[in-house]
């Protein structure tokens, strides 16, 4: 494990919500579609699941995707105005059989909040370790998903859309058709 495990949760669960949404997809249409999101990246506390709720965690998702994008200073920016804005007061907590880490906000806070925070305090993590390079943009060129390279070496180019698949399909039939046509 590079980061903690929370910082580690909190990027991951950052990069998947950025990549609910692109120019021809919404990922998160309905209220059932959040509900599996939260499932899926283990979201504990209070979750309304109401129509309000489902719009504040979609306007969520530009300021995040921004990050990638940004330089350090730029970032700071982003992440200390979602902790300013979410009254933030980090805290040991321990809860469902984890061991101890930080928890910003209440675990009653809204979704929204506590997405904003958790992504927050992550890149936070990031900033002051000089990790912000891990914070990368899809290299398929029909891709604009976002990606957090946790890997030791730092060599993680791919989404978790299957564009890594898809770029070695397209190589091997590349290197297939430069073959037969010697």
């Amino acid at each position: 494990m590079l980061f903690a495990h929370d910082t580690e949760c909190g990027l991951v669960a950052a990069a998947g919500l950025v990549n609910t949404v692109g120019p021809d997809r919404e990922e998160l249409p309905d209220v059932a579609a959040l509900d599996a999101f939260v499932g899926v990246h283990g979201w504990t506390g209070r979750h309304e699941h109401t129509d309000a709720e489902l719009r504040q965690v979609r306007a969520l998702r530009p300021r995040l995707r921004r990050i990638w994008y940004a330089d350090t200073d730029e970032v700071v920016a982003i992440v200390n105005g979602l902790l300013r804005e979410s009254h933030a007061l980090p805290q040991l907590v321990r809860h469902d059989d984890e061991p101890y880490h930080v928890h910003a906000v209440p675990r009653d806070a809204p979704l929204a909040t506590r997405m904003a925070v958790e992504a927050a305090m992550a890149l936070a993590d990031l900033v002051r370790m000089g990790e912000l390079t891990r914070l990368r943009i899809c290299d398929h060129p029909d891709c604009d998903n976002v990606l957090v390279d946790l890997s030791k070496n730092r060599s993680r180019r791919f989404c978790d859309a299957g564009c890594g698949n898809r770029a070695a399909v397209s190589a091997y039939r590349a290197r297939k058709a430069a073959s037969h046509s010697c």
